[in-house]
């Protein structure tokens, strides 16, 4: 890599406090201008996008993210009301209770519980751990997760809360309403406040499509509040709406500036000018790095602690995105890239080794931060060198000896963490997805896959039901798997009656025991009287 290829490769943008170098990709001279013709399109696409067109058209919904942060945009007097009625609204009611004028059964709320899945949860972990404790003194109230429907997991939260239950606001978000994992952790903790002898309405708020099932349940039972999850926004771009934005202003984030940070780039990014534009520059990046096709990994290493969650929230984003069958036309393509990531200097003492001189089956995208800690302090840990010297020599030096082994590599820098810097690289990501889409001619704003696995989750509780009614009519009788299979008229799912028993038996609440025999399929279970 030489000086002048640097110079003729790197954006800069100070007004963002963004960089992009992708010097590093070893892209011959003339693919950018090859790909033009493709990247017009890309642009048209976006354009038509914004403007409200049917940018999903398997669901024939529009997608309007981008509104979120500049509501004058919206293609609609009535949407532009909307958005802007439900920022104010949470900016009112967030305030209000920070100053106690809204309150539980047991005085001022100080915690947060979110129950959400997947999109909604993933942004607000993201911008939690990212801008939580961002200056001097505590957050204004703590948040906590279910974000899965592990029994497990959801008792060490509430362990976690402990006493502080009674003073826990609870969001319960999902976009349709009925999804099974927010649905189930909502019945747990609604039973955790019940055993506390609190009247759990009073804590609880929906984030919900208007007349969803969760949306109803929140009218009749009286819960403090409801917000819409509008049917134009899909769940792993709805951060900047009240997905995200409730609980990063109940913690104590300056929303305001989220917002600001994404419009911002936004701005940036609608140039249809391509060494103007931050977002295409990246998208072009992935297709020369994965011949269109997703033939190599996207790692992303940030060299920051508070951008740790970034690759999980980038891979919901970019894979249930990009991860696709078919392209628009009907065509089988199998679309994608895979993302994994952890974080710098981290990653030195883990993968990097075999990124280096194992299989040649990624690319990089390094994430710089300028400024080292929220106080100006320069302490050193040797003569003349602070820790954040040594972090930035860890990246630099790790590019350096990737690129020594011709491993492509791209770096974004951004000058700090900050509200504004979060929402910039929401933003940035959020666009170069869209443009990826447009260059392999997908819909990037449906998930028909998610859908699939969730029907057959659906039939597998349907198959335990079947089990549970054959060993309660039948207790005295000892089936193995293959038997039982055959006695509820399923014998070709003996596989998955046999993963079903193994769950029962090792939970004593569901009254099914196990006597081992050998062969180990030939075990045999049966309800306990």
């Amino acid at each position: 890599m030489t000086w002048a290829r640097f110079q003729s490769l790197f954006y800069t943008q100070p007004k963002l406090g963004l960089s992009l170098d992708i010097s590093r990709m070893p892209f011959p001279d003339d693919f950018l201008e090859k790909m033009q013709p493709q990247l017009q399109q890309a642009w048209a696409d976006m354009a038509a996008l914004e403007a409200g067109g049917m940018a999903n058209p398997d669901e024939n919904r529009m997608v309007g993210h981008y509104w979120l942060r500049a509501a004058h945009l919206a293609p609609t007097a009535e949407l532009r009301t909307a958005i802007s009625t439900n920022i104010a609204v949470i900016k009112a009611l967030v305030a209000k209770i920070h100053r106690g004028e809204i309150t539980g059964a047991a005085g001022k709320f100080k915690e947060v519980l979110v129950i959400g899945i997947g999109g909604s949860a993933l942004g607000a972990q993201f911008i939690s751990h990212a801008l939580g404790r961002l200056k001097a003194g505590p957050d204004k109230m703590g948040l906590v997760f279910f974000d899965n429907t592990d029994p497990d997991g959801m008792d060490s939260v509430l362990k976690q809360l402990g006493r502080r239950l009674k003073q826990t606001l609870v969001l319960v978000i999902s976009k349709s309403g009925g999804t099974a994992e927010t649905r189930n952790g909502m019945v747990e903790a609604q039973a955790a406040f019940r055993a506390a002898g609190l009247d759990y309405p009073r804590h609880f708020i929906a984030v919900t499509g208007e007349n969803s099932q969760l949306d109803r349940l929140a009218q009749q039972e009286g819960w403090l509040a409801r917000f819409p999850l509008w049917d134009w926004i899909g769940g792993r771009t709805s951060v900047l709406c009240a997905v995200g934005l409730l609980p990063a202003a109940l913690q104590g984030i300056k929303i305001d500036q989220l917002l600001a940070g994404a419009a911002a780039m936004d701005v940036a990014t609608r140039q249809p000018v391509l060494r103007e534009n931050p977002a295409a520059l990246l998208a072009l990046m992935w297709y020369w790095a994965t011949d269109g096709r997703g033939t190599k990994d996207m790692v992303i290493l940030p060299y920051k602690d508070r951008l740790l969650l970034f690759s999980r929230y980038l891979q919901q984003l970019v894979m249930e995105s990009l991860g696709k069958e078919r392209d628009l036309a009907g065509n089988l393509v199998h679309q994608g890239i895979a993302v994994y990531g952890n974080k710098g200097s981290t990653d030195q003492h883990a993968y990097v080794q075999q990124l280096r001189d194992g299989v040649d089956n990624f690319f990089i995208t390094f994430i710089e931060v300028l400024k080292d800690r929220a106080t100006d302090s320069a302490l050193e840990v040797e003569p003349g060198v602070t820790s954040g010297d040594f972090l930035q020599g860890f990246l630099l030096g790790t590019r350096e000896a990737l690129s020594d082994k011709n491993r492509p590599s791209l770096t974004i820098t951004i000058d700090e963490v900050s509200p504004q810097s979060i929402g910039r690289l929401i933003a940035l990501y959020e666009r170069a997805v869209g443009f990826y889409a447009s260059l392999i001619k997908i819909n990037a704003y449906h998930q028909p896959g998610v859908e699939a696995g969730k029907l057959a989750a659906g039939k597998v509780l349907t198959l335990k039901l079947a089990i549970k009614a054959a060993l309660a009519a039948a207790p005295e009788v000892a089936f193995t798997a293959e038997s039982l299979a055959k006695t509820i008229g399923q014998p070709a799912q003996a596989e998955l009656v046999f993963k079903i028993l193994e769950h029962l038996a090792a939970n004593p609440s569901r009254q099914v025991s196990k006597t081992p025999r050998k062969p180990w399929s030939n075990s045999t279970y049966q309800q306990v009287p």
